[in-house]
């Protein structure tokens, strides 16, 4: 089981373009293994697809990833071709993340469309998606979407993995019948193990397999003080977002924080439950901090953590 750790762009840091490449070429300078972005449409976050592109161009060692790629705004054509001009550009390095995206998300409500049958519109997607990126002609008629036509060029010199992201049982089940990995987000290693078996279960009614170092977990990042300020504020926030009347050590457990004796101990409890591949978020105030942030978990987390 082959462990890596990749990065998120640091939440809170508010990096302009010229900060965002001064982290990046550290990053593949110092050997990070990946780099993901979030799709937010109408957030604040950059759009992950340009942004990919971008890192094509710009590195040559390490893989990229959208964490996830949220399936029903977007068209599966488009998303097919963009898939496999990045993985052309990049000359492989393209890992992609999908998702079918949150109800309460605003885009619904600006566009006047419904997330009531994302689920449906998502594993249609998927299909569409990965017979474009593999077949030379496609035929393929569904509920949502049709199409009768070549396959998208320059066709890749590999299949694609296509990762399935989120916690709720419907992409567990997603997992097991469509995706080639699993990425969870922000759930204790308890929960995490949990899905793993449950994906694993489901894979004997579906009768396929997948690899079994392919499951994955994003968990938010702070070499530092336990109680530093910014902690504080992201687990207040996150407490009233996600668990207002549970346990506090709930929201406690999906932060990597403290010494980095104490990151390591955290990412090895994932490890133990079957997870190998990590998407860590670092808490940081601006570029400075963010650079330190990677710099702490560059040289005294990743030796103690991946198995290169």
């Amino acid at each position: 089981m082959s462990i890596r750790v990749g990065m998120g762009t640091g939440l809170g840091a508010n990096l302009s373009a010229s900060d965002y490449w001064r982290w990046i070429d550290f990053c593949e300078e110092s050997g990070v293994d990946s780099i993901w972005h979030s799709d937010q449409l109408l957030g604040a976050n950059v759009e992950p697809m340009a942004m990919l592109a971008a890192l094509a161009a710009r590195t040559r060692k390490m893989k990229f990833g959208t964490n996830a790629l949220v399936l029903p705004f977007r068209d599966p054509v488009v998303i097919a071709k963009e898939f496999a001009t990045i993985e052309w550009l990049s000359e492989g390095r393209l890992f992609p993340v999908l998702g079918v995206g949150i109800g309460n998300d605003p885009y619904w409500k600006a566009t006047g469309t419904s997330p009531k049958a994302r689920g449906k519109i998502s594993n249609e997607m998927i299909a569409l998606i990965r017979a474009l990126l593999q077949e030379e002609d496609v035929e393929f008629e569904g509920e949502h979407f049709t199409f009768h036509g070549p396959g998208v060029h320059p066709r890749p010199n590999r299949k694609i993995p296509l990762w399935i992201g989120g916690n709720s049982r419907a992409a567990v089940e997603r997992t097991a019948a469509m995706g080639d990995g699993w990425l969870g987000s922000l759930v204790e290693a308890e929960k995490a193990g949990a899905a793993r078996r449950g994906i694993e279960e489901a894979l004997k009614q579906t009768g396929r397999s997948i690899d079994s170092d392919h499951y994955g977990m994003s968990l938010l990042l702070r070499v530092g003080a336990p109680d530093d300020p910014g902690v504080e504020r992201t687990k207040a926030n996150l407490r009233q977002r996600l668990s207002p009347d549970g346990d506090p050590a709930q929201i406690d457990s999906i932060f990597a924080v403290g010494t980095p004796d104490d990151v390591t101990a955290m990412l090895a409890s994932h490890v133990e439950k079957g997870m190998s591949k990590f998407v860590v978020l670092p808490l940081a105030n601006d570029i400075d901090d963010l650079m330190s942030q990677t710099k702490l978990l560059v040289e005294q987390v990743l030796p103690q953590v991946e198995d290169r």
